[in-house]
């Protein structure tokens, strides 16, 4: 499994970095490896990620907006969806970081 977190290095809205920071911040506090791709610096990036949210999730108007949660090539949303990772943790407190993400990602 690996989650690509899609970001913008240089964006200018403090909304978009509060988002970027939660997601980034709770990978790292709970040692989940990720790969961060870079949409501001990377062209690639940029069309990769345009390319790869779903119609159904994509704004009326305009591109997607980071960060943009990948687990593999399958989109999985701007932010974790379900089960808050603590919530899952406490009822199962023996299972792995990767497994929780796993619950909280399908």
């Amino acid at each position: 499994m690996v989650i690509r977190v899609y970001i913008a290095s240089s964006s200018g809205s403090t909304a978009i970095k509060k988002k970027q920071q939660d997601v980034l911040g709770f990978l790292e506090a709970n040692k989940i490896g990720f790969e961060e791709k870079d949409i501001a610096a990377n062209e690639e990036n940029r069309k990769w990620m345009r390319e790869n949210v779903p119609e159904n999730s994509r704004p009326a108007t305009g591109y997607p907006l980071p960060p943009q949660i990948f687990n593999e090539s399958q989109y999985r949303g701007p932010h974790f969806k379900g089960m808050k990772y603590m919530e899952i943790r406490t009822m199962m407190p023996s299972l792995k970081p990767e497994k929780i993400i796993q619950y909280m990602l399908f």
